[in-house]
């Protein structure tokens, strides 16, 4: 798996970053929202240069002008529900792409353990398609890996790139045991450690309890 992280250069990106992680701006949940939304628009700028592009003919007003124009079959698949936020980002640069959703959350069968179950699934044929999965936060790589078991079963699927605001090192590794080899990891920041809940560390917390309220 090829893995593309993009906070190691100075850019506007460390600033949305800086925000989503700060415990007093991350308060403003519309503000949360929007900036992961920012950084699903970037991740998505820099995805945008590895896909197939073909010549199209152009008529503007007082001529024509040949433009190179992505023609890849595009299925965008967001982990709800805190995936929305990034999922908006993406489909902000990919207008034609197809949508898709998931459900996948932690079942905890006790205070140690827990088990991923996936609920709900909408989502167009995936048959040489090249599908963009959306998730804000690679915690521990379960998610995504039931995510993909899903999807998998739906069609032939041409390619895989994984968008992700935080991910850690483990999650990272996790999941390139279980992805096919032609996967690319699209990340703003990775952090190194989990704490025994399986949460990132340092993280930010909850993204879907931070971008839409606590939950029972």
């Amino acid at each position: 798996m090829e893995v593309f992280r993009f906070d190691l250069k100075n850019s506007v990106l460390n600033n949305f970053i800086a925000e989503i992680r700060d415990v007093n701006i991350q308060k403003d949940s519309m503000r949360f929202r929007r900036n992961i939304e920012r950084i699903g628009e970037i991740l998505s700028y820099e995805l945008s240069k590895t896909i197939k592009y073909n010549p199209v003919n152009v008529v503007t007003p007082l001529g024509e002008k040949t433009i190179n124009i992505s023609q890849d079959n595009l299925v965008l698949c967001s982990v709800l529900r805190a995936g929305l936020p990034l999922h908006r980002g993406i489909l902000n640069f990919f207008d034609s792409i197809e949508n898709a959703f998931i459900s996948a959350y932690r079942h905890h069968a006790d205070k140690d353990q827990f088990k991923i179950h996936v609920e709900y699934l909408a989502t167009p044929h995936l048959d040489n398609k090249i599908l963009i999965l959306a998730d804000p936060m690679l915690a521990t790589g379960s998610s995504l890996v039931a995510v993909y078991e899903s999807l998998k079963k739906l069609g032939d699927i041409e390619q895989i790139h994984v968008v992700s605001v935080i991910a850690s090192q483990e999650g990272i590794n996790y999941i390139d045991k279980y992805f096919p080899k032609n996967t690319t990891l699209w990340v703003a920041t990775i952090d190194q450690f989990l704490n025994e809940k399986g949460y990132i560390v340092p993280g930010l917390g909850d993204a879907g309890d931070l971008a839409f309220g606590s939950k029972l």
